[in-house]
């Protein structure tokens, strides 16, 4: 267990050669006010036992080791995996209310049947970093990436329609999509965007070409996903977002073909992200803190023991 243990703090040890000092020159005034019977506690007689000696010298070298910090480097390193790192681009915007989409269910609307799907695909892609950007009017990164997969269905089963405005700022998405992956280090990027409308004029902040720019400068691959009827998504757009970045555009009007569209996407190639080494520090202060308490209450016992009190 002490292998590798090391004081965070050595240049404190110093003050073992302040007490040596003071035990030669130092004499205690006032001692009643301050401890009962700490003249008593420096009697030459009790100083002459060697096993007080030792306790009361123990009970000091602990409580300065303590306060010094022994610490070890404890490394912890996730494992690599074979997988990539994805940005899933939900639509949450007022048009997502729609029912009808799941013919087995026609009273769930659109984005309760596209959070079902969502976690499916989720627990199929245990092997990758995933994180959520939600948008409507504004988007928003509701989770980074990570490979909790608890995390991501809590959070995908708290997102609501409209918790980002009740318009579609579609290009604005893409480009927060793209800032989720930009620090990513896998050379598989992808993002996967929903929506099932238009990009509402004058609402989105930034235009398609930089969006793109940025998607193809940060080398992540969009596969956007229409759903609903033809005529109620850009299907124009939504090409061109996947032309422009290597990627395939997908169209669904019902449950069965979105879940579809998914399962296509889940035969992705694999690619490996690198492994993470994080160190902690594990501290062991608590062990010679309780030697030394444990010294000086035995130190007091025997000293009192021998008639002293």
């Amino acid at each position: 267990m002490l292998d590798g243990v090391y004081l965070e703090y050595p240049e404190l040890l110093l003050l073992v050669l302040v007490f040596i000092a003071c035990s030669k020159f130092c004499k205690l005034r006032l001692s009643s006010i301050y401890f009962p019977h700490a003249g008593q506690f420096m009697q030459n007689s009790i100083s002459s036992s060697k096993l007080l000696i030792f306790l009361k010298w123990l009970g000091i070298i602990m409580l300065i080791v303590a306060i010094a910090s022994p610490v070890k480097d404890e490394p912890y390193e996730l494992e690599p995996k074979d997988g990539y790192e994805i940005a899933l681009i939900l639509d949450a915007s007022q048009s997502m209310q729609a029912q009808g989409f799941d013919q087995d269910n026609r009273k769930l609307n659109r984005f309760d049947v596209v959070k079902n799907i969502v976690n499916d695909f989720i627990k199929q892609r245990s092997e990758d970093n995933i994180g959520l950007v939600v948008f409507g009017q504004y988007s928003f990164i509701a989770s980074p990436l990570t490979y909790d997969e608890n995390i991501l269905k809590r959070i995908v089963s708290q997102l609501q329609i409209g918790m980002a405005g009740k318009y579609t700022a579609l290009y604005e998405a893409l480009a927060q999509g793209v800032n989720l992956l930009k620090m990513s280090k896998s050379d598989s990027k992808v993002a996967i965007l929903l929506t099932d409308g238009h990009s509402t004029v004058g609402v989105d902040k930034i235009p398609l070409d930089v969006a793109l720019d940025m998607a193809k400068k940060e080398g992540v691959k969009v596969y956007p996903i229409g759903i609903g009827m033809p005529n109620e998504y850009n299907r124009k757009v939504l090409m061109e977002i996947a032309e422009g970045t290597g990627g395939v555009a997908f169209g669904a009007s019902s449950a069965n073909e979105l879940l579809e569209v998914y399962k296509k996407i889940d035969e992705l190639e694999k690619s490996e992200i690198q492994a993470e080494t994080f160190t902690y520090l594990n501290y062991y202060y608590a062990y010679p803190l309780f030697l030394a308490f444990f010294s000086l209450i035995f130190y007091m016992y025997l000293r009192n023991k021998r008639g002293n009190a």
